[in-house]
C-alpha cells in the first residue's frame, strides 16, 4: 500500500515539474521575442542632431588655372660671414623678433683690433711727416722768393711733401679698411623681422661666405606659385586668386597676381606666377605649401562637401534625410573646387536637400530618422531656464 502511495506521489511530482518547465520555456520565448521586437524598434529609428546634417546648396565655383606653390617672404636676408673668424656669441634664436640694427652674431675680433691699432698709429706717423714736409716746403718757397735758395731745393721739398701726403692717404685707407673689417665681426639685422633659421653656434669657425642666420619679414609674405603652361594664356596681372595654405585648415586667403614670368621652367614646363596678399590676413610662417585657383571667372553650381560622400568604385552616393526617412541616393559628381575640396553635383540631389555630414557604415536605406536637440544646446537651454526662474519660486522650494 505504501509503495503504491509513493509511486502516485512520484508521478504527480513529475507532472507538476513538466508543467512548470513548459511554462518556463514559453515565458523565455516570449521574453526573447519581446526583446527582439524592442531592439528592432530601436534600430529603425535614427536620432540625429542639426550638426549631423548639411544642406546642399548653390555656391560659386571659380573657373581658371590651378596654382600651386609655397608662401615666401619678399624681404629676407641670408646673413653670411664676410671674414674668417671664430664665432664668439650668437645672441638670437629661431623665432626671435629683431629690430633693424640689433646685434645677432659676434665674431672674434682680437687680431682685427690689433690691425686697426697699427693702422691708426701709421696714420698718426704719416700725418706728422706730412706736416713737417709741408712746413719745410713753405719755408723754402719763401726763401726762393727772396733769392736765398735754389730752385732745385724747392722742387726737392715739394716732392718730399707730395710723397708724405701720399703716405698719409694710404695710411688712412688702411685704417678705414681695418675699421670696416672690425665692423664685420658684428652681424646685425638689416631690417625689422624675425630669425627664421640659425646656422651657427658659439665656437664654430666661420669661413668667408658661411651662412650664419636668416632674417625674414613676416609682413611681406607672398605666394610663389606655378601654373601649367597650357593655361598660362588665361593668367593676367591683377586677376584675383583664392587659395588655401597647408596648416591653416579651411581658411581661405585672397591674393592678386602681380607678375607672370616670361619664361617657363626648363624641367617642369610650368610658369611661375607671383601673387600678393590683398589684405593683412596672411600666414606668418614661410615655406608652407599652398594650392588654389586663379579666378578667371566663376559660375554657380550645386556643391556638396567631400566628407558627405560615400564611394563605391566609380560610383558616388549620399545619405539624404527627407520626410523622416534615410535614403541612399546615387549622385553624379562634376568638377572639384581645389579651395574647399567640395564637388559639383550634376544629378541626384536638389538645392536645399539635407544629407548626413559624416556617414558611417551602419546606416540603412529606409531607416527612420528623428531630429533631436543636441546635448550642448539642451544644456544651454536648461541653464537659461534656471537663470530666468523667479527668485521667489526658488526660495519657496
Amino acid at each position: 500500500m505504501l509503495r503504491r502511495t509513493l509511486l502516485a506521489l512520484a508521478i504527480a511530482t513529475t507532472l507538476v515539474a513538466c508543467s512548470k518547465g513548459a511554462q518556463g520555456d514559453k515565458s523565455d520565448k516570449n521574453n526573447a521575442s519581446a526583446s527582439k521586437k524592442a531592439s528592432a524598434s530601436e534600430e529603425v529609428t535614427l536620432q540625429v542632431t542639426a550638426e549631423d546634417l548639411i544642406t546642399v546648396q548653390n555656391n560659386s565655383l571659380a573657373s581658371g588655372p590651378v596654382i600651386t606653390g609655397s608662401v615666401q617672404p619678399e624681404r629676407r636676408a641670408d646673413l653670411r660671414a664676410e671674414i674668417s673668424s671664430i664665432v664668439l656669441q650668437v645672441l638670437k634664436e629661431n623665432g626671435d623678433v629683431v629690430k633693424r640694427g640689433d646685434l645677432l652674431v659676434r665674431l672674434d675680433d682680437t687680431s682685427i683690433r690689433d690691425s686697426l691699432t697699427s693702422a691708426e698709429e701709421a696714420v698718426r706717423a704719416a700725418g706728422q711727416s706730412f706736416d713737417q714736409a709741408e712746413r719745410q716746403f713753405q719755408r723754402l718757397k719763401t726763401l726762393r722768393a727772396s733769392g736765398m735758395t735754389s730752385t732745385q731745393q724747392l722742387e726737392d721739398a715739394e716732392i718730399r711733401r707730395n710723397n708724405s701726403q701720399s703716405d698719409l692717404v694710404a695710411a688712412k685707407a688702411r685704417s678705414a679698411q681695418a675699421r670696416q673689417t672690425l665692423q664685420r665681426t658684428e652681424v646685425r639685422a638689416p631690417f625689422d623681422g624675425i630669425i627664421s633659421e640659425r646656422k651657427v653656434s658659439a665656437g664654430d669657425t666661420a669661413q668667408i661666405g658661411k651662412e650664419l642666420v636668416k632674417v625674414i619679414d613676416p609682413t611681406s609674405m607672398r605666394l610663389q606659385g606655378l601654373v601649367s603652361a597650357d593655361r598660362v594664356k588665361d593668367v593676367k596681372s591683377g586677376m584675383p586668386v583664392s587659395f588655401r595654405v597647408n596648416g591653416y585648415g579651411e581658411q581661405d586667403f585672397i591674393g592678386k597676381v602681380r607678375r607672370v614670368d616670361p619664361a617657363a621652367n626648363a624641367t617642369t614646363r610650368q610658369v611661375e606666377v607671383l601673387v600678393d596678399f590683398v589684405d593683412s590676413n596672411q600666414p606668418k610662417v614661410s615655406g608652407l605649401y599652398a594650392e588654389g585657383r586663379i579666378e578667371a571667372g566663376s559660375t554657380q553650381n550645386l556643391m556638396i562637401k567631400s566628407g558627405a560622400l560615400v564611394r563605391d568604385g566609380d560610383k558616388a552616393y549620399a545619405w539624404r534625410v527627407k520626410d523622416g526617412l534615410l535614403r541612399k541616393v546615387s549622385i553624379t559628381l562634376g568638377e572639384r573646387d581645389p579651395r574647399r575640396g567640395d564637388y559639383v553635383v550634376s544629378t541626384g540631389l536638389s538645392d536645399g536637400d539635407k544629407v548626413v555630414r559624416n556617414p558611417v557604415s551602419t546606416l540603412k536605406d529606409g531607416q527612420k530618422v528623428m531630429l533631436v536637440e543636441s546635448a550642448g544646446a539642451a544644456g544651454v537651454a536648461k541653464a537659461a531656464a534656471v537663470m530666468s526662474a523667479p527668485a521667489s519660486s526658488a526660495t519657496g522650494k
